[in-house]
């Protein structure tokens, strides 16, 4: 019944800005801290961005500064601004609701392709 849904990927020039979305479905959403992951072809998946149920964000050292991540209780939907792009941003981009705890489990979404190049 839980589902995550991400959108917004494609393909831009280095320079350029995306937002992605994550609807989430079958959860309260404002339950949970949710995370975006990114990962590259050969590489292992990393963390981007976090944001605690109240809404402070944390973000990697490789994009703070350019990307912003928010949420939307209400809508239940986790964003991802992200502008000046670069190449080394290529990657699948995954939505995490993170459970917490023993009685509550992680959810992924499906990933979003994000493509950065000239």
């Amino acid at each position: 019944q839980v589902q995550l849904v991400e959108s917004g990927g494609g393909l831009v020039q280095p320079g350029g800005s995306l937002r992605l979305s994550c609807s989430a479905y079958g959860i309260l959403f404002s339950n949970y801290p949710m995370d975006w992951y990114r990962q590259a072809p050969g590489k292992q998946r990393e963390l981007v961005a976090s944001i605690s149920r109240g809404g402070s964000p944390t973000y990697s050292d490789s994009v703070n500064g350019r990307f912003t991540i928010s949420r939307d209780n209400s809508k239940e939907v986790v964003y991802l601004q992200m502008n000046n792009l670069k190449p080394e941003d290529t990657a699948n981009y995954y939505c995490r609701a993170n459970g917490r705890t023993i009685f509550k489990p992680n959810y992924w979404g499906q990933g979003t392709q994000v493509t950065v190049s000239s």
